[in-house]
């Protein structure tokens, strides 16, 4: 029988999605969740399923970007379970469209919620991990925290942001080795965040190919906290673009924005809407959005785009150059 994880993880954006699937997977190893979203309806059904799974689990409502909000969240964990073992920055939301479309408001929440509640979370975690000497910090970043993404610019810019707090921050933590601070950088996942997405770009919109499961990311959180590591791409096609951009920037710029424009939509159009980033849509709370197929998709997608560059990236790359790694 495997080994319980007697520990307390608090998961912002616990309410659907990959925080969804991410408490379920720490539940099912027997840590206590403390759930934390706008959505109190969602976070209870999440409390429900967490503890069938054998977890135990508390709900608090919390918006991210509120910093005494999330101070609250740290202060109730700590209050109920005696301390804080793992704390997981996964809120997020999406803002699709050209970036003159996009309302101001609009581009100002998606980089409150998705880099803004990163920060307030460490600042309430933080001063208890020191406290303690020890703790993990997990903060979702995203494949587009190393590569920019077309019609997505609040969200890059606020990925972008979360990637150079989280490095700078673990340079601050370098004499604290009970400490670890790490981002998961999933690609394309199979979340309800794109129904949540506001649109501005006048079309249906979609996860681009391939998409992975959320729970490949819940798993790969969990293999965080057994093995910390600086970062964890979820889906080859974050690090194949990572490492393309280092090489050929020019060239894969191109290549994306116009994968982009193939892959991202469907054929039909779309009103403009603000979705689930200035105030809480009641729909799609599960941790799937539906949007993965039995057979892939043909046509353009990250698969093949990757797979077109690679030869391109190697035969471009000096001799004696050396792989990057991210121990």
């Amino acid at each position: 029988m495997a080994k319980r994880l007697d520990k307390v993880v608090v998961i912002t954006g616990a309410s659907s999605g990959i925080g969804r699937a991410t408490a379920l997977e720490f539940a099912r190893q027997g840590a206590a969740v403390v759930l934390a979203a706008r959505r109190m309806a969602a976070l209870h059904e999440v409390a429900e399923e967490c503890v069938e799974a054998g977890g135990r689990a508390m709900v608090v409502p919390t918006d991210v970007t509120d910093q005494r909000a999330m101070q609250a969240l740290a202060d109730r964990a700590i209050d109920a379970f005696g301390g804080i073992d793992i704390w997981i920055n996964n809120a997020g939301v999406l803002a699709l469209g050209r970036f003159e479309d996009t309302p101001d408001d609009v581009f100002e929440q998606v980089v409150r919620t998705d880099f803004f509640g990163t920060v307030h979370g460490c600042r309430a975690v933080l001063p208890h991990f020191l406290d303690r000497g020890e703790g993990i910090i997990i903060n979702n970043a995203s494949m587009v925290a190393t590569i920019g993404q077309r019609y997505a610019t609040a969200y890059a810019a606020a990925k972008f942001a979360v990637r150079g707090f989280t490095e700078s921050l673990r340079q601050e933590l370098v004499d604290e080795p009970g400490i670890h601070v790490s981002m998961v950088l999933p690609a394309a996942i199979d979340t309800p965040l794109w129904q949540h997405a506001a649109n501005y770009t006048g079309r249906a919109v979609k996860p681009m190919n391939p998409v992975h499961p959320p729970e490949e990311v819940a798993a790969a959180i969990l293999a965080l906290v057994h093995s910390p590591q600086r970062e964890v791409f979820v889906g080859a096609e974050g690090r194949l673009a990572a490492v393309g951009n280092a090489m050929a920037p020019s060239l894969v710029e191109r290549a994306i924005a116009h994968t982009i424009e193939r892959d991202m939509f469907t054929n039909r159009s779309a009103p403009a809407t603000s979705g689930g980033v200035l105030a809480t849509m009641p729909e799609h709370q599960g941790t799937s959005g539906g949007w993965r197929t039995p057979k892939p998709k043909r046509g353009f997608s990250w698969t093949n785009l990757t797979l077109f560059l690679l030869p391109v990236l190697l035969a471009s790359r000096p001799l004696g150059g050396g792989a990057v790694r991210h121990p």
